[in-house]
């Protein structure tokens, strides 16, 4: 078994990206089978509970109230409409359902109690329920953690270097520090970032640096490739390859063997041989449905389909907890 590390430097990182890359693929494949089923993938659904009017700059973000783009601000759904979305989510297949919220940071007002409200009722639907909602104190996480929530999505997003490069409202220290908080309340971490941006293959580096030495590795490491759009400072960005898309989750999946590595934004402008490439080389999650948030992706129909052709079969829910409780 690839023994699991918190102490990787940059150089054995840089080592590992820079790899020929069906050398990459190969040790990337080959750490996933020891300890993932190759052909399982958890099929994830994320809704936008509420969207627009983000006061942040994030420079890749359509949601950003100073952008001029075409989303309409829209204030929070209403519980039933989201526990809805979430049993047509559990029926398409998904195992796990992300609420996703435009929001700097967590406030404790109605909005956040109709939230907790959310997660109840979707940990009663059985599924794995995940929260982006911003900044987050360590009050904030306890409350979510005993209202039943499973994971907190906070993506560092580049590196600490490029990172005022594309945020300025909000410090790399700022979402270090509410992924401390989710995991001081016992909630399992999702965070990764975003390529494409016009960072260096040193940034992708730093980091993939900084979540591997995290004192505790995330449970899940997002990869997304920027999905420009118009109006953002982002929107003349060039489409990244498959090829950097397949080292970034390759050494992620080296780096990380335990984690969820999540094949995540940009998928829509993937073919189906371009996305087996990046299940061989150790993505094991999709998003499924026809919108991230704001951004399209593709829909379920299409997804089902690349399922029969690929021989994949969806993750349960609570696959970890089960396994750990049949080995006790």
């Amino acid at each position: 078994m690839a023994m699991i590390r918190n102490d990787w430097t940059k150089e054995e990182i840089s080592e590992i990206y820079h790899k020929p890359v069906l050398d990459l693929i190969y040790q990337a494949a080959t750490i996933h089978r020891q300890y993932h089923e190759p052909n399982e993938v958890q099929v994830c659904t994320l809704l936008s509970i509420k969207t627009g009017g983000c006061p942040e700059d994030c420079a890749y973000c359509p949601q950003a109230a100073r952008y001029h783009t075409d989303i309409k601000v829209e204030k929070l759904l209403d519980v039933q409409t989201v526990l809805q979305k979430a049993q047509e989510a559990k029926e398409a297949g998904s195992t796990r359902f992300c609420m996703g919220a435009a929001w700097r940071e967590v406030r404790n007002n109605r909005d956040f109690d109709k939230v907790l409200e959310m997660v109840k009722g979707v940990a009663q639907m059985g599924l794995e329920v995940c929260c982006t909602l911003g900044m987050l104190t360590e009050e904030q996480a306890i409350k979510l953690k005993e209202a039943g929530l499973y994971a907190y999505n906070h993506n560092l997003d580049t590196s600490e270097e490029f990172y005022d490069e594309i945020i300025s409202t909000r410090t790399y220290q700022d979402r270090l520090n509410t992924i401390a908080n989710a995991n001081k309340a016992k909630i399992s971490v999702c965070s990764g970032g975003i390529i494409g941006m016009g960072e260096t293959i040193e940034d992708r580096i730093g980091m993939l640096h900084t979540l591997a030495t995290l004192p505790e590795h995330p449970e899940s490491v997002p990869v997304n490739a920027l999905v420009p759009v118009a109006g953002t400072p982002l929107e003349n960005q060039p489409k990244v390859s498959v090829w950097e898309m397949v080292r970034m989750i390759a050494t992620a999946r080296i780096l990380m063997p335990k984690a969820m590595v999540r094949l995540s934004a940009g998928r829509v402008r993937m073919s189906v041989e371009e996305q087996a490439l990046c299940f061989l080389a150790g993505a094991n999650s999709i998003f499924a449905g026809d919108k991230l948030l704001t951004t399209p992706n593709p829909d379920y129909i299409s997804d089902q389909e690349m399922f029969q052709v690929l021989n994949l079969k969806p993750r349960q829910a609570y696959k970890n907890e089960l396994t750990e409780s049949l080995n006790v």
